[in-house]
């Protein structure tokens, strides 16, 4: 998918919002999708992050904006991409979302999408399953997302979860982005096979 133009003063601008409930790591997922597009990609990027009560189970959300020209508004207008992990998530923030934008569910977590054309895919339930963990649902979507968009280069989102992850999680965390890979691929073969 190339990334799409916008109007004249929007010029190759992507907004992505990534949202559910505080625990999630969707801050934590936010920032590694930044410094891959930042550090390692050498776009410009604003992330901006909700605060305050969400860190402990209320709405959370993480949004990025790039561009490889000038970012003239930080934070996330019309949105090219949502991730919802929750269904409040979805029922919150879908409405900012493009005609033509992507909408990506945890299937087992968001049971009444909107009536329009999403990807629901089992996030939380393919980390519990596989690796014994539903911590890592984040960055299985990571995985997933930079699949589907090529917003970034699978190269530069494995440097960024490198830097960005601590010791102890960066084993988990790199075996959970091959299987946001893995889940993007299956869900590739399956919209051909339904065309």
């Amino acid at each position: 998918m190339k990334v799409r133009k916008m109007d004249v003063d929007y010029e190759d601008r992507y907004d992505i919002r990534l949202s559910g409930s505080g625990g999630q790591g969707l801050i934590f997922a936010g920032t590694i999708l930044a410094e891959a597009l930042g550090i390692y990609e050498n776009k410009n990027v604003a992330q901006t992050q909700s605060y305050g009560p969400e860190a402990r189970g209320g709405a959370s959300r993480s949004d990025l904006v790039f561009s490889s020209g000038e970012i003239y508004y930080p934070k996330a207008i019309k949105l090219d991409l949502l991730l919802a992990l929750t269904q409040e998530a979805c029922d919150t923030y879908y409405l900012n979302l493009k005609d033509d934008g992507i909408l990506l569910v945890d299937s087992n977590l968001v049971d009444q999408p909107p009536a329009r054309e999403i990807i629901g895919l089992p996030f939380t339930q393919t980390a519990k399953e596989k690796l014994g963990t539903p911590v890592v649902a984040n960055i299985i979507a990571l995985g997933v997302i930079v699949s589907l968009t090529k917003i970034v280069s699978k190269e530069s989102l494995i440097e960024a979860v490198n830097s960005k992850s601590p010791k102890a999680m960066l084993d988990l965390n790199l075996k959970a982005l091959e299987l946001g890979f893995e889940l993007a691929n299956k869900q590739k073969r399956k919209r051909k096979k339904t065309k």
